[in-house]
């Protein structure tokens, strides 16, 4: 997990866009090239992610064994539990955006995102792409299918769903946002551990990050 938290994802997502204005010998990006580096440095980050899980010693984390039903939890809908989850992170947003104006919070978006999705057609298609798509696989192979999993062979579900939000919290680098991050990872975990399969976490997380980015745009 350190080895593609330092050697993969570091370099590439908080790194990859001065590696970009390097190479093209720019100061800095526009809006729309910024938005089509992101998806190449996601689909960079997605590919060295799964050439890790083929890593020889590791043969018991296959990537289809994590969309797989267990025969612990054959009985229960991931459907459902997207439904669930996606409808607790609604209300967290809900709750949040409430928060935000009882303390007179009035910037809560990202603004260089709401910068990106208002420079035209590429760049929100870009960014859909990058955030409903890729990079909820990306993050829920590494910390539910491969990170939550690899812990639950030692402890208890309920200890590794903790221990997995605070790494996929403190990967992002954000200290103000912490703690949202943490109750995500929480939910998703959660998702994860109760129906036994992978898509369910991908759907809430896409579903999420889609929402996000409608109210940025339209905020």
């Amino acid at each position: 997990m350190a080895f593609y938290l330092f050697s993969v994802h570091v370099p590439l997502s908080f790194g990859g866009l001065s590696a970009v204005t390097s190479i093209l010998h720019i100061s800095a990006l526009d809006p729309q090239a910024e938005a089509l580096s992101l998806v190449v440095l996601q689909v960079l980050e997605l590919i060295g992610v799964l050439l890790l899980l083929r890593c020889p010693g590791k043969p018991q984390y296959k990537l289809r064994d994590f969309f797989q039903e267990k025969q612990s939890t054959k009985d229960r809908n991931w459907l459902l539990a997207s439904a669930l989850g996606f409808g607790f992170l609604v209300l967290l947003v809900f709750v949040t955006s409430i928060i935000a104006e009882l303390v007179g919070t009035k910037e809560v978006n990202n603004p260089i995102l709401k910068e990106i999705l208002s420079s035209g057609p590429i760049s929100i298609t870009s960014c859909i792409l990058v955030y409903c798509a890729i990079t909820p696989l990306l993050e829920e192979i590494v910390y539910r299918g491969f990170f939550l999993t690899a812990l639950c062979s030692t402890m208890k579900w309920q200890q590794t769903v903790i221990i997995s939000s605070v790494v996929f919290s403190a990967a992002h680098f954000s200290t103000e946002n912490f703690i949202q991050f943490f109750i995500i990872g929480l939910v998703l975990g959660c998702s994860y551990c109760w129906s036994g399969n992978l898509r369910s976490s991908i759907v809430i997380h896409s579903l999420y990050n889609a929402l996000t980015l409608l109210i940025t745009y339209a905020s």
